[in-house]
């Protein structure tokens, strides 16, 4: 049974801010609404002064990058979040209210004396307290992304001491634009503000659950946050609510290791079971599809959660009361009692004296902190993405997208029980003065119930231990993925597509003549596509380059997305021997299938022959569409590692055409 705390006095309840809802009218592909809708195109001298404050910031913006001190150029990002807010929102068609005008000229006017305080070699900003705006720069895309910040009174800029910081996720916002989150966070501390607690609110790139980019902003933004403020790093905990209650699920069983606590209200945990009982959805998945829904079921990762104190948060009456419902069931089936804080007779919102209580728990909670060598482990996962937990990671699976799990006990001075499911590698590391092992003995470590010896620790107390299995069981050391330094998937080099998506990449774009003009236009089309909806959903603007112009940096520091056929794109050309793909004017092959080649092109993501540690990807960006856009719950890979689009049928709102076949590769990059 779960705990349930049903509370019952009866007090106001908070507001909150209406989003759009979603519903049964947004179940059909062929009549997709656009996300974010279109702006209101206003009009009036406020409307029209806007171009010339913009450059006028732009120009002080271009002194201030000039200047001679590398700390003042460090904080051009804090002053550039302003510019880039107003001038997208322009050229976008992003006012989505006369007042947004009234914004555009606030966030500008913030830009300017930021600006003018650079050039004169200050920056009050950042000895601020309350409510601070502050950007980076993303290694996505280099663009500048804006995060929000509370500052407590307590925080002293001149004292050693560190402080709690709670990680807050917003909830759906369609009309979040960056003005609109830029102006929120100047002026809304938000649900919670602890005390002596700095409050991190990421922007998660607009409105995507902070998943993919979303989730790589949250992480940046918190690296950001680290190295400007002193932060407690056994003090770090997530939460949110309705969208961003769905955000704090993934986030604390993926990373369950680095955050003191989890505080989920609302949202969703979970695809297929929330859109059909929210969204009233018929699924009709690919055997595909509901592999890779693995990838942000929280309810397949929920045993990670041992290592996550959770207070998960519901309205009695909220529908989206269902996250946290199927997430007690499957916490319950790992003998996990999930707290379960329920707002008495209260819809989508939080209850105040449901926050009383919460805050009491999670104070309880930060009081102790998080426990950095805990003697026991547990680890699920599906996918090496997400393959390490405190002292135990994962380096190699039987197979992605299937189940696999590490037990690890420290069982005595000298050993160690293992026990694995669908695991090939393990690495098992403390750090100096952390290992629980006798110093003068070797540590036996029992794995799936066969015993193997390995070193004791070090001088210093350090100890680490890698292991393998092979065909005749595990053993200590050993290599994966066979002799030779063969290809193999490992942590971020694992795909699918989308993962390429969650580190820096360059769209390659082909000058050669193509070898169909059908497909030539199909690649056109498509890359014209990613570009602007890279924009619309995850709010950057994906950098591109020519065949001819990629450099040694670029194929050294990025993940190359080649858009074309060998014909086409000359990088390409150089790379396909290289690829599990068999390719000329004629025919197309991936396996032992073949399909004609005009007419149909390949998606795939592959470990880039000129750098096998970065990807590289043919003709295609992040895979959702924009059916997708109108419940987050959808927002979730649609193509494995590879696909065939047959381009007799156009794309639409889900797919990129017709897909004839699509598989994921095998742990060494082979075809299955």
């Amino acid at each position: 049974m779960s705990r349930k705390i049903l509370l019952t006095a009866f007090c106001l309840l908070l507001p909150v801010f209406p989003v759009r809802a979603d519903g049964p009218r947004d179940n059909d592909p062929k009549s997709v609404r656009p996300v974010p809708r279109p702006g209101v195109r206003p009009t009036g001298s406020g409307f029209v002064q806007l171009p010339d404050k913009l450059k006028d910031l732009r120009a002080r913006i271009t002194r201030a990058a000039s200047s001679k001190s590398p700390e003042i150029r460090a904080l051009i990002p804090d002053v550039e979040i302003y510019y880039r807010a107003v001038k997208d929102a322009m050229a976008f068609n992003e006012f989505f209210s006369a007042n947004d005008v009234k914004k555009a000229h606030e966030l500008l006017a913030t830009g300017v004396a930021r600006a003018d305080q650079l050039i004169a070699g200050r920056a009050p900003w950042t000895r601020q307290k309350g409510l601070v705006v502050r950007g980076f720069i993303s290694k996505l895309d280099r663009t500048v992304q804006p995060y929000g910040l509370v500052i407590p009174e307590s925080y002293d800029f001149d004292a050693p001491r560190r402080h709690r910081l709670d990680i807050w996720f917003h909830g759906r916002g369609e009309t979040l634009s960056e003005v609109n989150f830029i102006h929120q966070r100047q002026r809304n501390a938000g649900a919670y503000t602890p005390s002596k607690t700095i409050v991190l609110h990421p922007y998660g790139r607009y409105s995507n659950a902070f998943k993919f980019a979303g989730e790589v902003d949250v992480l940046e933004a918190l690296a950001d946050t680290r190295s400007r403020y002193r932060v407690d790093s056994r003090r770090i905990s997530v939460r949110g609510f309705s969208m961003g209650g769905a955000a704090c699920w993934q986030f604390a069983v993926h990373y369950a290791d680095r955050w003191f606590a989890a505080n989920p209200g609302a949202g969703f945990s979970e695809t297929p079971e929330f859109l059909k009982f929210f969204q009233k959805e018929t699924l009709n998945p690919t055997w595909f599809e509901k592999r890779l829904w693995h990838w942000y079921d929280c309810t397949d990762w929920a045993v990670n959660l041992a290592h996550c104190p959770t207070v998960a948060y519901s309205g009695e009456l909220d529908i989206q009361k269902q996250a946290a419902d199927i997430m007690e069931q499957a916490l319950s089936e790992e003998g996990i009692d999930l707290v379960h804080v329920i707002g008495p007779g209260t819809k989508h919102s939080i209850h105040p004296d449901a926050k009383v209580e919460i805050d009491r728990r999670l104070s309880s909670i930060a009081r102790v902190g998080s426990e950095r060598y805990p003697r026991h482990v547990v680890l699920a996962t599906w996918t090496l993405k997400y393959n390490r937990m405190h002292w135990v990671t994962i380096d190699g699976l039987g197979e992605h997208w299937k189940a696999a799990r590490v037990t690890a006990d420290v069982a005595g001075r000298s050993r160690l029980e293992l026990a694995t499911r669908n695991v090939t590698g393990l690495r098992l590391s403390f750090s100096p003065g952390y290992a629980p092992f006798n110093v003068r003995r070797p540590v036996t470590v029992s794995i799936d119930g066969v015993e193997i010896e390995a070193p004791g620790p070090r001088s210093d107390r350090s100890w680490s231990c890698r292991l393998t299995r092979q065909a005749d069981g595990w053993r200590v050391g050993g290599r994966l993925g066979g002799p030779g330094g063969k290809l193999r998937k490992r942590h971020d080099l694992q795909g699918p597509i989308d993962d390429a998506f969650m580190d820096s990449f360059l769209f390659v774009r082909p000058t050669g003549q193509p070898m169909h003009a059908r497909t030539a236009a199909w690649a056109t089309s498509e890359l014209e596509r990613a570009k602007i909806h890279w924009r619309k959903q995850f709010r950057g603007y994906a950098r591109q380059k020519d065949d001819t112009q990629v450099t040694k940096e670029d194929i050294a520091g990025s993940n190359l997305v080649l858009w074309g056929d060998p014909q086409s794109n000359r990088l390409l050309a150089k790379l396909v021997q290289d690829l599990p793909v068999s390719w000329t004017a004629e025919k197309l092959s991936v396996g032992e299938k073949t399909f004609a080649a005009d007419g149909h092109m390949p998606v795939m993501i592959y470990p880039n022959p000129l750098n096998p540690k970065r990807y590289v990807v043919l003709n295609s960006s992040f895979t959702y569409r924009e059916y997708a856009y109108l419940n987050n719950a959808r927002q979730v890979p649609m193509l494995p590692d590879w696909a065939i689009v047959d381009l007799s049928t156009p794309p639409g709102s889900q797919w990129p055409g017709r897909i004839v076949d699509a598989n994921f590769f095998d742990e060494k990059w082979g075809v299955k």
